[in-house]
């Protein structure tokens, strides 16, 4: 472990990995997990307890896991219960509800907000002031840019919490607003300050309020690739994904046999 050594407090029942950076005034709860090489920034909380630990003087807090390389960035909170895959990484001060369950390489940018109870797939990309509401559930290689913000209640108020299922490959646009228990496909395009209220299938464009499908992703040209299709994106673009640099066909063979 390394530490900067000034006003850090980690409960003796965390378990910290080899070569961990901590930053100053940053708190570590009971039962928190944290992987090798990992950087946790000034200011942060890890595995903040739930509301019960004010009223509940038995209460244990559940296992919160950050794996190996990830990095957490200033003034963040990450609440008790949660699970991060390897490189996780976060910006400054995004707070991170109670049971988030993450594949490996979640990204989430400065200032977003996740209410709990939401499950990642892997290599997910949140850009900056994203809201997730609670029981939403994201594919794998889902970006999501910034200002979405994902709802879970059909009429409020009510006691009914269920969020929006994104499918693997799709990608949210700026300012859009993806209504309760939703259901959108893989491989599609919502466009900016979309507002989407119903179920929409496979690589489609889905634009407007409320949202219509208006054409396959397939339609769309690329700027980069004079006269051919920019989606679907995995054949075109690569950088940080497992694909770089081997490109996605020969990838997703390799990835097949492993499985």
């Amino acid at each position: 472990m390394k530490f900067n050594n000034r006003n850090i407090f980690i409960s003796p029942n965390a378990t910290i990995g080899a070569n961990v950076k901590i930053g100053d005034n940053t708190v570590i709860y009971d039962n928190v997990e944290i992987g090798d090489d990992s950087i946790i920034c000034n200011d942060c909380v890890l595995g903040e307890p739930s509301n019960s630990y004010y009223h509940d003087e038995n209460y244990i807090n559940p296992k919160t896991k950050i794996g190996t390389n990830s990095l957490i960035r200033s003034h963040s909170i990450i609440y008790a219960g949660s699970q991060f895959g390897n490189n996780f990484s976060c910006g400054h001060r995004v707070t991170i509800r109670e049971n988030v369950i993450a594949g490996k390489n979640l990204s989430v940018g400065t200032l977003s907000d996740i209410q709990g109870y939401v499950i990642f797939g892997n290599y997910c990309r949140l850009h900056s002031n994203v809201h997730i509401g609670q029981q939403s559930t994201i594919g794998n290689f889902v970006f999501i840019y910034p200002y979405v913000v994902f709802t879970n209640d059909p009429h409020p108020p009510s006691n009914i919490c269920k969020g929006p299922t994104i499918g693997d490959y799709t990608q949210i646009a700026v300012h859009s607003i993806i209504l309760p228990m939703v259901v959108i496909g893989q491989n599609c395009l919502i466009g900016a300050n979309s507002t989407v209220n119903k179920d929409f299938g496979d690589q489609l464009v889905i634009v407007g309020s409320p949202a219509k499908a208006v054409c396959s992703i397939k339609n769309i040209k690329s700027q980069e690739k004079e006269g051919k299709s920019h989606y679907p994106w995995m054949y075109n673009f690569d950088r940080g994904m497992p694909w770089e640099g081997i490109g996605y066909q020969n990838w997703k063979f390799q990835d097949d046999i492993k499985h």
